[in-house]
């Protein structure tokens, strides 16, 4: 029994003792045992939630023992024509991300959707047990599930679970993309980023210190930025909601990442030497490929009423950064949006309004600002046929931008060598330059990555985070460790200014 369950169960005998106590009177004899037992039923609820949440938080085995299914699947974006299939890593590890090669597990596919696994590698698939909804199999350390979607549109979602493992899942999309109409007839020739990028997103920085956080580097205080300064960087990301501070918000009730606190930040940035991109999300909340929440403020309105709302906000945006002098020098026109953005308008099933919704952002920012640099963000770092595929769409549509942008995370994203061969192969197929727009882990070989596609084509890399997520560059305690120590080396050796 937990503790949690030991304190419901003391409180629920502590209020019997009193209710039997007050009920012992004509009035309250008949009421007694219903109000008991309704007290029984809602906490034997809470015990059972309390259970469930002890089975999805329990402490981790110790490194080298199987923890988790991770799934890495290598489309996420998929045709409905009823022949599309996509490949999926399956890999048992343990709490470190390590593969427990002799692990066997028998492993159990749930997929919601038009879909189904018409094929396993590196196992007995002759011994698969199949239902219309589940795939079940036996594995050691790892397989490849071949995934074929059918002719309906939708989403498929796919958990993949074993006893005692945590449960890996992920969501692939099904489209039928239709005939591309432009979203404009003029030819634009993208701009190239000049200077080599060393850059990091360090949006959750205005809540650190108001908890009060400090910051150090070998012990003697800083600000971060300047910090980060002296190790190397030059370039930071900061991301923007339309109304964070509404209940459902990013920042209930205090509007982190609002235009008020990124109007702070950008003047600390600026202030200290580096430049600035500025990642519109255009919703209220987290926007990445599970989820492209349409901003509160615009519900209820059309498809060029949210158009001009997406426009009018953009150019909003941009004169108030640009009228105190800290115009960004490049834009990310909505985030990871390989899934679309500001669904379902914007939905990745809907290409020719999603091309729309991109380009009046990419108005926007032009509008105020010509010279600023406009990329466009994918979460696909090592899935190269979904890249194209979102590339190709937008590049038949004639959405003009400057910049490819990757996120990169081996869990989701696959190897480094997926990386890096989706990086050469996005920057000899499209004009524009390419770079990893979000990473944190193997810094240094995402770097190596990063800085060197071919074709004179590699701009650099953001990480995301780096002073408060995984391998964070400082400690808990604010004061810079060896993560930090990484940056100057990579500085050196590509030239970073």
């Amino acid at each position: 029994m937990s503790l949690l369950q030991f304190k419901f169960l003391d409180l629920y005998n502590q209020y019997k003792l009193t209710m039997t106590q007050n009920f012992e009177t004509p009035f309250f004899s008949v009421r007694k045992n219903r109000i008991t037992l309704l007290i029984i039923v809602l906490l034997s609820i809470v015990i059972a939630a309390v259970n469930a949440q002890g089975r999805r938080f329990r402490k981790p085995p110790p490194p080298g023992q199987p923890n988790e299914i991770q799934v890495t699947p290598y489309k996420t974006t998929m045709l409905g024509n009823g022949k599309d299939t996509a490949l999926i890593g399956i890999k048992i590890i343990d709490r470190d991300g390590h593969e427990v090669a002799d692990a066997q597990k028998t492993i159990t596919f749930y997929i919601n959707g038009d879909a189904k696994i018409i094929n396993v590698h590196q196992a007995d698939i002759s011994a698969a047990v199949r239902t219309d909804s589940t795939f079940q199999i036996t594995i050691t350390g790892s397989c490849w599930a071949v995934l074929q979607a059918g002719p309906t549109r939708g989403v498929i979602k796919l958990d993949v679970k074993a006893d005692t493992l945590v449960t890996g899942s992920t969501e692939i999309h099904v489209v039928q993309p239709g005939t591309p109409h432009k979203v404009t007839n003029v030819v634009y020739e993208p701009k190239k980023v000049k200077d080599k990028i060393l850059g990091a997103d360090i949006s959750f920085l205005p809540q650190l210190e108001d908890r009060g956080m400090k910051f150090s580097c070998n012990g003697t205080p800083g600000d971060p930025i300047d910090i980060m300064k002296q190790n190397g960087f030059n370039y930071i990301r900061l991301r923007i909601f339309n109304d964070p501070a509404q209940p459902k918000g990013y920042s209930p009730g205090k509007g982190f990442c609002d235009l008020t606190h990124t109007l702070v930040m950008a003047k600390r940035i600026k202030a200290a030497g580096l430049k600035f991109l500025l990642d519109f999300h255009y919703s209220d909340i987290w926007a990445d490929p599970q989820r492209q929440t349409l901003p509160a403020a615009w519900t209820g309105e059309d498809f060029t009423a949210i158009k001009k709302s997406l426009y009018d906000y953009t150019v909003m945006v941009m004169t108030a950064l640009k009228d105190q002098g800290t115009t960004p020098d490049m834009v990310q026109v909505g985030n990871e949006i390989n899934h679309g953005m500001v669904w379902p308008d914007g939905e990745i099933n809907n290409l020719d309004s999603l091309a729309q919704l991109i380009y009046a952002g990419v108005k926007g920012v032009k509008a105020v600002s010509p010279a600023t640099t406009i990329m466009l963000h994918i979460a696909l770092g090592g899935q190269n046929a979904e890249a194209c595929f979102f590339l190709d769409n937008m590049t038949a549509r004639n959405v003009p931008f400057d910049v490819i942008g990757l996120s990169y995370y081996p869990k989701w994203h696959g190897t480094p060598n997926d990386l890096k061969n989706n990086m050469a192969d996005l920057a000899t197929r499209y004009k524009q330059q390419v770079m990893v727009a979000e990473y944190s882990q193997l810094k240094k070989e995402v770097n190596d990555i990063a800085f060197t596609a071919p074709g004179s084509k590699a701009v650099g890399s953001f990480i995301w985070e780096p002073i408060s997520s995984w391998e964070s560059i400082f400690d808990r305690d604010g004061k810079s460790n060896e993560f930090m120590n990484v940056f100057p080396g990579i500085a050196k050796q590509y030239d970073v200014k």
